[in-house]
C-alpha cells in the first residue's frame, strides 16, 4: 500500500501572557535590600559608632568574644575580654587580630668577589617588649648563600651581634672546578632580637686563598605588634589585595559604607531604567506605526488587513508587538481587544492615550484615517518635546557630574597631601604637655589623626553623591530611578578613587616596613677565626 503524505500545519498561537517586569522588580529590591543591610552591618560594627566598654569595633568584640582561645586552647571566655583594653596577647587570641609577620629581606644580586675577610652591618626590626606585656615574639632568620673558588677553599659565613657575640655560623668548603657549594652553605636563627648594627661575615679560613664569588640572600619575618589586618585604632581593614603596581584593602570598612547606599539605590534603579529604555524605544517608533496603520487605511483596507500587513515592515523594537497583533487578529481575536492588549503591555501614557482614542474611534464608526493621523502627530511632538527637554537639561547634568568631579578631586587632595603634611606638621615634640600638639604663644594646636578626617571626607564624598546624582536624574526624566542611577555610579567613582587613592596604608594606619638597612660599604671584620 502507497504511504498516504501527511501534510504538518504549523500555528504561531502567541497568547496573552503574565506581565513579571514587577515581579523581577520586587526580587531585585528585595535582594538589594538584604545586601544593603548586611554592609551596614558590617560597616556600623567597625565604623567605632557603636560605643563598647573596651573602646574596640564591636565586631571585634562580637567575633573575638566568641573565638578567642585561652592559653590552653579552650574557645570562649580566653584572653580577649570585652570589657578591658586587649592586650597583645589578647590579639593573639583571636584569629582576626593575630600579629601576621612580614617579610623583610636584603639580597645581593651583584655578590661579593675576591673576599678573603669581608662583612657588612644590617638592622634588624622588631617589636618592643613594651607593645607585649613580656610576651617573647620570636622573629626567625634565613640566609641561603653560594660561596665559589678557583681551588678548594674552607670559608666561614657568620652573623654577630653589634656586642660581638656570635649568633650563628656556618663552616664549608667549596666544591672542585670552581663549582659554588650550594647545599650546605646558610644559616638558620630561630629567633633573631631587634636590634641595630648586627654583621654579616664572609671570609677564607686559609691563608693565600680568596673566595671568587659569594652571593646571598637573607630573610627576616618583622613583627611589629600591629595585627597586619588591623589599624593602630583597631578598625577592621581587611586583608590586602595585590593589583599589578597596587596593594589595596577592598574590605575595608568605609567601604561598605559605599556599598551599603549602592546596594540600596543602584541595582533596582538600573533594572527600571533598562524597562523605561525599551518602552521609550516602543514609543518612538510608534507615530510611525499609526501613520503607516492611517495611509492603509486610507488605501481602503480594514485594520485587521493593515495590521497584518505591516506586521513585515521595520519597526525596530516595535517589531515584536506589531507581529503580536497581527497573530491575535488572525485568530479572530477583536481589533479593539488587540489594540487594548497592546497599550496594556507597553503600559506608557502616551501609548495608551492614543490607543484609546483609536478605539473608541472604530468602535464609532468615524473617519479612523483622520484619527490616526491627529493621534500619531500628537506622539510624535511629545516625543520630540521629550527630546528637547533632555537635550536643554544635558548641559544641566554634565554640570552636576563635573561639580562632583571637582569635589571629589579637592577631597582626595585634601587626605592624600593636606592633611597628612599638618598631621606631621605638629605630632613631634612634647612642647603640647598632655594635649598631644604643638604651642604656639597661647595657642595650642592638636595633633590630628589623618583616619579620622579621611573617614569624613569619605562619608561627604558619599552623600554628595546620593543628593548630586538624584537631582541630576529628577530633573533629567523627573523620575527617582534615573537620579538613584546616576547616585549609585557616583558611588562606584568614589569606591575606586578613594581606594586607589587615598586608602593607602600610610592614611589607614597601617605601619611601613622598616627593612634590614644593610651598610653602603663594606668592613673587614677582626677578631674572629673559625679553624676548619
Amino acid at each position: 500500500m502507497a504511504k498516504k503524505n501527511k501534510n504538518k500545519v504549523v500555528v504561531e498561537l502567541d497568547l496573552p501572557k503574565d506581565d513579571t517586569t514587577l515581579t523581577k522588580l520586587y526580587a531585585i529590591i528585595f535582594v538589594s535590600i538584604l545586601l544593603g543591610l548586611s554592609t551596614a552591618i558590617v560597616w556600623s560594627t567597625n565604623s567605632g559608632f557603636i560605643p563598647t566598654a573596651n573602646g574596640e569595633p564591636m565586631f571585634t568584640n562580637v567575633y573575638c568574644g566568641a573565638t578567642a582561645k585561652d592559653s590552653m586552647g579552650n574557645s570562649m571566655g580566653g584572653e580577649f575580654q570585652t570589657s578591658l583594653t586587649p592586650s597583645y596577647a589578647a590579639n593573639e587570641s583571636c584569629a582576626i587580630l593575630h600579629d601576621k609577620p612580614d617579610v623583610v629581606t636584603w639580597v645581593e644580586e651583584d655578590g661579593w668577589s675576591s673576599v678573603s675577610k669581608r662583612g657588612k652591618n644590617f638592622d634588624v626590626p622588631g617589636i618592643d617588649s613594651s607593645q607585649t606585656g613580656g610576651q617573647p615574639v620570636a622573629q626567625p632568620l634565613w640566609a641561603n648563600c653560594s660561596v665559589s673558588a678557583d681551588i678548594p677553599t674552607e670559608y666561614t659565613i657568620a652573623i654577630r651581634s653589634q656586642a660581638g657575640e656570635i649568633i650563628e655560623f656556618h663552616n664549608g668548603t667549596t666544591d672542585n672546578d670552581n663549582n659554588p657549594d650550594n647545599d650546605g652553605c646558610y644559616l638558620e636563627v630561630a629567633n633573631i632580637p631587634a636590634d641595630t648594627r648586627y654583621e654579616f661575615l664572609v671570609f677564607s679560613n686559609e691563608e693565600g686563598k680568596f673566595l671568587s664569588k659569594v652571593t646571598f640572600d637573607m630573610t627576616v619575618h618583622y613583627f611589629d605588634g600591629i595585627p597586619a589586618n588591623m589599624n593602630n585604632e583597631s578598625f577592621w581593614i581587611g586583608p590586602e589585595v595585590s593589583l599589578l603596581v597596587i596593594d589595596i584593602h577592598p574590605f575595608i570598612f568605609l567601604n561598605f559604607f559605599g556599598l551599603t547606599w549602592f546596594f540600596f539605590l543602584y541595582p533596582a534603579s538600573y533594572y527600571w531604567e533598562r524597562v523605561e529604555g525599551a518602552k521609550n524605544e516602543v514609543e518612538e517608533k510608534f507615530p510611525d506605526f499609526l501613520r503607516d496603520l492611517a495611509e492603509y487605511w486610507k488605501g481602503g483596507l480594514s485594520m485587521t488587513v493593515a495590521v497584518q500587513t505591516l506586521a513585515t515592515s521595520e519597526y525596530g523594537a516595535l517589531n515584536d508587538e506589531v507581529k503580536k497583533m497581527s497573530d491575535q487578529l488572525s485568530w479572530g481575536i477583536k481589533f479593539s481587544d488587540v489594540i487594548k492588549q497592546f497599550a496594556d503591555r507597553v503600559g506608557t501614557p502616551l501609548v495608551q492615550r492614543a490607543i484609546a482614542l483609536i478605539a473608541e474611534a472604530d468602535r464609532a464608526g468615524g473617519k479612523i484615517s483622520d484619527i490616526l493621523v491627529t493621534a500619531a502627530n500628537d506622539s510624535r511632538e511629545l516625543k520630540f518635546l521629550e527630546g528637547e527637554r533632555r537635550r536643554a537639561i544635558g548641559s544641566y547634568i554634565a554640570v552636576i557630574w563635573t561639580s562632583y568631579f571637582v569635589f571629589l578631586g579637592v577631597i582626595v587632595t585634601l587626605a592624600v597631601v593636606f592633611i597628612p603634611a599638618i598631621a606631621g606638621s605638629n605630632s613631634s615634640g612634647e612642647e603640647g604637655g598632655d594635649s598631644g600638639g604643638q604651642t604656639i604663644g597661647n595657642m595650642t594646636i592638636r595633633n590630628i589623626d589623618p583616619l579620622f578626617f579621611l573617614t569624613v571626607f569619605y562619608y561627604g564624598v558619599t552623600m554628595q553623591a546620593v543628593g548630586n546624582g538624584t537631582m541630576a536624574g529628577l530633573m533629567s526624566t523627573g523620575r527617582f530611578s534615573t537620579g538613584f542611577k546616576h547616585s549609585g555610579m557616583m558611588i562606584l567613582v568614589s569606591l575606586v578613587v578613594f581606594n586607589f587613592l587615598a586608602f593607602t596604608p600610610n592614611l589607614i594606619g597601617i605601619t611601613e616596613v622598616p627593612g634590614l638597612n644593610p651598610s653602603s660599604g663594606a668592613f673587614v671584620p677582626s677578631g674572629l677565626y673559625f679553624g676548619g
